[in-house]
């Protein structure tokens, strides 16, 4: 007798899981069913829309062939059925049954499964304050929200939004807002920092620095405490340091697994109320898959279980799910948590951990900063690229990697090369020689991938004491008060408005005249070295090491790196 297959849940993992089932048992019936209208689209593509780049909301749900894809083209195109606008209530283990209800009819009925997929999703996360049902405060998850800000942007009614969190999604909006519609855009971010948990402190600079030049108010450290509306619209938002006026609430404070139905179910669940599942992505029920942002996977950098709601992860879920369907044997170890965001004039990037996430898991970890062309340095069309490397100082092993630049595509390059390895615990070894394409057009020789791996290798074996950007600027602000020497080793030339401006606050020793005029080096100083991208400073260190003079510190990417996160210097 063919199998029966049920599907709850038809955006991402859910049609990937039913098409790649019907490919492999196509005398199968599978049944897949949604509470939404609209199904299977790219969720990550809104902040796009509400921009205006994506022109046509149906782009999101349409196939590269522009077919879109509704009930009808599951129907005819993949033999599968659809029911839209239909909730699942309840799972019956026992009797292998799912209730559903239409809901634009309200007729109940029971389906009967012989194996179950659960692609729940997740849901947006809503502060517990007041002024939550307003109009006009909407987190933007599904195409209906889009629709709503989009069009409310477009009729004219919004001249100021506040984003409440200041992850991918909210920073994805803002740049929306500001950029396409000129709308005065604010984010306001609980933590210390914009991308917590997925930036260092000091690449989310860069990023803060990026939006604030372009006119995108940020505020961290900061609780939003209620919402205030006049004729039952939000007109304000109070936070624990000030008022915001808004015509529109943007609710993007991170997402939870949507997994009520598991729960009540039985199902198994981790602490954060995520499907637990093995590496077959079945859940403590045999005949029961799950996968998407409702499951926890292993961390394939700590080992630990993890939460990655990523539109790309689901896709990857739902093939090995419909494989297993299948009677298939396929598996899916884990992740290491690789992203991206596209801010205005730069694109940020990274995987695994950051050196505070090392941290708090128990390494002793080194964040290492190289800032270098991103092609071979005689090539007219080039740009000077962020990394920062991880990297567990006992045992040498690469923890994650970040990075910034304004060519987006030739970061995440750089990023996919070395995420990939991140499952197989590589080690500084294994990032400098690790093989990257290399042409003038497209990379150095020496890839600034590698050159992390060296610049790590040089850290740890003491061979470079570096400053990081941050704690450099904040050394230079307080120089009055602090016994430092400021020794630029660049060429006079690039050094000479700074030697203007601060006199012998700031001294140029090119890094060829350094043994010619070590005696001008205050030996009872700590000597802060700075270039323009921590190569030279670095060489003269190592000068300055052979000559004697040890108390000195490299700048770690240099004045590239402090312009970058807004260092007034």
């Amino acid at each position: 007798m063919p199998k029966h297959v049920v599907v709850i849940g038809a955006v991402a993992l859910g049609p990937k899981a039913a098409c790649r089932f019907k490919r492999l048992d196509p005398e199968a019936h599978v049944t897949m069913i949604d509470q939404a209208s609209r199904i299977s689209y790219g969720g990550c593509g809104i902040p796009y829309y509400v921009s205006g780049e994506v022109s046509n909301i149906e782009s999101l749900q349409a196939t590269p062939y522009n077919v879109v894809r509704d009930p009808e083209f599951f129907r005819i195109n993949k033999d599968v059925e659809a029911l839209v606008e239909t909730r699942a209530h309840a799972i019956d283990r026992a009797a292998h049954t799912v209730e559903i209800e239409n809901l634009r009819t309200g007729e109940r009925r029971t389906l009967k499964y012989d194996k179950l997929v659960l692609a729940l999703g997740s849901k947006a996360n809503r502060p517990p304050v007041e002024g939550m049902d307003l109009a006009g405060v909407t987190p933007v998850t599904n195409l209906d929200e889009a629709e709503f800000v989009q069009h409310a942007i477009s009729a004219g009614e919004v001249s100021k939004a506040v984003i409440v969190g200041g992850g991918f999604i909210g920073l994805e909006m803002a740049v929306s807002l500001a950029d396409m519609w000129g709308i005065d855009t604010t984010v306001v971010e609980l933590a210390d920092q914009i991308m917590p948990g997925f930036t260092s402190k000091s690449l989310s600079q860069m990023l803060r620095h990026d939006l604030e030049k372009n006119d995108v108010v940020v505020h961290t450290g900061e609780k939003v405490v209620r919402l205030e509306g006049e004729n039952g619209k939000v007109a304000r938002v109070i936070t624990d340091k000030r008022t915001l006026d808004a015509d529109l609430v943007i609710l993007a404070a991170g997402v939870s697994p949507n997994t009520q139905l598991a729960r009540d179910a039985g199902l198994e669940l981790d602490p954060r109320g995520a499907i637990i599942v093995d590496t077959r992505m079945r859940t403590s029920d045999p005949d029961i898959f799950a996968g998407g942002d409702c499951v926890t996977i292993p961390n394939l950098v700590t080992g630990k279980p993890g939460f990655f709601p990523l539109g790309s992860m689901a896709n990857r879920q739902g093939r090995v799910i419909g494989t297993n369907l299948a009677d298939g044997d396929a598996t899916f170890p884990g992740a290491v948590g690789s992203w991206a965001v596209k801010l205005f004039e730069g694109s940020a990037s990274g995987a695994g951990l950051t050196v505070e996430g090392a941290l708090r898991e128990g390494y002793d970890a080194v964040n290492v900063h190289v800032e270098q062309f991103d092609r071979a340095h005689f090539y007219p069309e080039k740009t000077i690229m962020t990394l920062q490397l991880v990297v567990d100082r006992p045992t040498r092993r690469v923890l994650g990697i970040q990075g910034f630049s304004t060519l987006g595509d030739a970061l995440t390059a750089r990023i996919n090369a070395v995420a990939t390895m991140l499952a197989s615990k590589p080690t500084v070894e294994d990032i400098s020689n690790a093989e990257v394409v290399y042409s003038p057009p497209f990379a150095s020789a020496m890839d600034i991938v590698n050159v992390a791996g060296n610049v790590a290798d040089n850290v740890l074996a003491g061979r470079c004491r570096l400053v990081g950007t941050e704690e450099f600027v904040q050394l230079w602000e307080g120089r009055k008060d602090a016994d430092i020497c400021f020794v630029d080793t660049r060429l006079a030339a690039n050094a000479v408005p700074l030697v203007e401006k601060y006199g012998d606050e700031w001294i140029n020793i090119p890094e060829e005249e350094l043994a010619a005029r070590i005696d001008e080096i205050p030996r009872d100083k700590t000597v802060m070295l700075v270039c323009n991208t921590g190569l030279r400073s670095f060489e003269s260190q190592l000068i300055l090491d052979r000559l004697g003079l040890t108390n000195t510190k490299s700048v770690a990417g240099g004045m590239v790196a402090i312009h970058k996160i807004g260092g007034d210097i």
